[in-house]
């Protein structure tokens, strides 16, 4: 009876270690197989850059005089050649009512003239008037004529001074600072309201030792809006420009991004620029495989190693110890 129930007991037994070989051996005969190389990685810097328009211009005014009506505000958009404000001069306004009374009298004279000179010639045609008179009457015409079209381009010179005093956007884009208020007195030629154009980038320092890295065309990463170390709203941008001229110790370079135009002008944004290239071991992120809290890999003979992980990257996973190049790794 102990024989029998001892062959019963041992069975389940037999039965479960041959079942974790056959497990073994069909995982084994599946697993992948991974030879460990030298890669070349680049190391990215993180700073902070600023958006800043490309350009900033200047609305200014083309007249002396006050300011008589503001169009626009602090943040808003607008349009090439829109009218931002208007300045009024008095005088210019005393002065076309003067033309225009100048005008009407020379206009009376040519009146006169024009009587005048129809008369004397038909005087001169009888032989009742001299030559002389009717040479002198000609001449006064045609100098009334001369005064009528010298005060006409006179009173031209005074409304295109006027319609100078609306203040144009010289370019589209959105305005960062007005300087002035109404009633303002300004003079001619003085920046009243400050714009940014549309086409916003990135501005970033670097310190000197990374400027032998940096070169136009690189591609940079640009995370999202608040600082946030981890933001899954990063983005690709490149290096538009790199300035040839150190600022205090700083390279100067501007990145460019899509979607900059809902940002603050002065606001900062994380980026990721290329800061130089190494060696170092890649693994894909299937051969590795973790116990309490601890990375390992298996290698093809069977040993476990544990490894020291890295960052991430496109191909997979830094090691920075434990493994050696041409390592054989199988999956786990």
């Amino acid at each position: 009876m102990k024989s029998i129930s001892s062959r019963n007991i041992h069975r389940p037994v037999v039965t479960l270690i041959l079942g974790l070989l056959l497990v073994s051996f069909s995982t084994s005969a599946g697993a992948t197989e991974y030879i460990v190389k030298l890669s070349q990685l680049t190391d990215l810097k993180a700073v902070f850059a600023k958006v800043e328009p490309v350009d900033t211009v200047q609305a200014r005014t083309r007249i002396g005089g006050t300011i008589a009506a503001l169009a626009v505000d602090e943040g808003a958009l607008v349009k090439k050649g829109q009218q931002l404000a208007i300045v009024a001069d008095a005088k210019l306004k005393l002065g076309i009512s003067a033309m225009a009374a100048r005008i009407k009298s020379l206009e009376a004279r040519l009146s006169l003239a024009r009587t005048d000179l129809s008369r004397s010639q038909k005087l001169r045609k009888s032989g009742s008037l001299s030559q002389a008179r009717l040479d002198q009457a000609t001449a006064n015409h045609e100098m009334v004529v001369s005064d009528i079209a010298a005060a006409k381009a006179e009173r031209a010179v005074l409304v295109q001074n006027r319609a100078e005093g609306a203040v144009l956007a010289p370019s589209a884009g959105r305005v960062l600072k007005v300087n002035v208020t109404a009633g303002t007195v300004v003079m001619p030629g003085e920046a009243i309201i400050r714009i940014a154009a549309e086409n916003y980038i990135l501005r970033m320092r670097l310190p000197e030792r990374h400027a032998r890295f940096l070169k136009q065309g690189d591609v940079a990463l640009v995370g999202g809006r608040g600082l946030a170390v981890t933001d899954s709203a990063v983005r690709k941008g490149r290096v538009r420009q790199v300035y040839p001229m150190l600022e205090q110790g700083f390279v100067v370079a501007d990145v460019t991004v899509e979607g900059l135009g809902d940002f603050f002008v002065g606001e900062r944004v994380r980026v990721w620029v290329p800061a130089g290239k190494r060696s170092a071991m890649v693994i894909p992120r299937g051969y590795l495989y973790k116990r309490f809290g601890v990375s390992f890999v298996r290698l093809k003979d069977g040993a476990e190693v544990a490894v020291q992980e890295g960052a991430e990257t496109q191909d997979g996973v830094e090691i920075l110890s434990g493994l050696l190049a041409n390592d054989l790794l199988v999956s786990p």
